[in-house]
């Protein structure tokens, strides 16, 4: 099996996954990250797109029990393997676009591209953990999860020519879309931002509430990823018009906001 995540929210969520989850997390997210390099500055638009032609073709071969890469080989043997396979080429379809370029007009394409990410990274896995769970919340959890980290990761991303706020907000703001590359933002785009990180954690607190005890307790590892994400909003919001990315690590306190999590989470019948 992979060593765990190494973003300190994922290594966190790993941690408080239960033991019979964690392969299948530790590998999606290994995966994740391979899947990522390809469309990763310093390779040509040639090149990624052939690596990514590669494994559009592994998902193919995976979903019919003929893996070939050593990571979708240990995927395709944990328990419970289909789900996880088949919603792989979600991964796919996020890098593609990521190497495009391609700006969302609207909130909906932003959604539908969160989506596929859901679809790959916390919808497998949750349904294997809590088969009960409503697939609507779970499908809600992930892509408000995904929009949240995209929002933290949002000057960066600009300077890659990622636009991660469709472009119909930006236009209502009267923002161009270079500025979201040049932090500290103006006033428009800052209050832009700040509207939509509060809403973000009020729909990951919705769908995270809709959840039974019983779907919580086994879904702790990813209440915890959720809780972190939600908290990094909070401290991005305070930092505006700074970008949160100029602002130093918290792992004393991340992790008692982990435990914190973790802690809720069991509590209840």
């Amino acid at each position: 099996m992979p060593a765990r995540p190494d973003s300190p929210a994922r290594a966190l969520a790993w941690l408080y996954t239960p033991a019979t989850q964690r392969a299948p997390f530790a590998l999606l997210c290994a995966l994740e990250r391979e899947i990522g390099a390809s469309v990763a500055p310093g390779h040509s638009h040639e090149v990624a797109h052939a690596r990514l032609s590669w494994w559009r073709e592994e998902c193919a071969r995976s979903a019919a029990g003929q893996p070939l890469h050593p990571l979708t080989r240990e995927l395709s043997q944990c328990a419970g393997a289909a789900p996880l396979v088949s919603g792989l080429a979600g991964l796919i379809d996020t890098a593609v676009w990521d190497l495009a370029g391609a700006p969302c007009e609207t909130q909906r394409e932003l959604t539908a591209y969160c989506q596929r990410w859901s679809a790959a990274m916390i919808e497998p896995l949750a349904q294997l953990a809590a088969p009960s769970a409503a697939p609507e919340a779970l499908r809600g959890l992930g892509i408000t999860l995904r929009e949240l980290e995209l929002l933290l990761a949002l000057a960066g991303d600009a300077r890659a020519g990622r636009l991660r706020v469709p472009l119909d907000a930006l236009d209502s703001a009267q923002v161009a879309p270079a500025q979201l590359a040049q932090p500290p933002w103006p006033p428009p785009l800052a209050e832009l931002l700040r509207t939509r990180h509060r809403q973000l954690r009020a729909a990951l607190a919705s769908h995270g509430g809709a959840l039974a005890p019983a779907q919580r307790r086994s879904l702790r590892g990813l209440l915890v990823w959720a809780a972190l994400v939600a908290a990094y909003s909070q401290r991005a919001e305070a930092l505006l018009p700074q970008s949160p990315a100029q602002s130093a690590p918290q792992h004393l306190l991340d992790g008692w906001r982990a435990w914190r999590a973790a802690r809720r989470a069991g509590e209840g019948p």
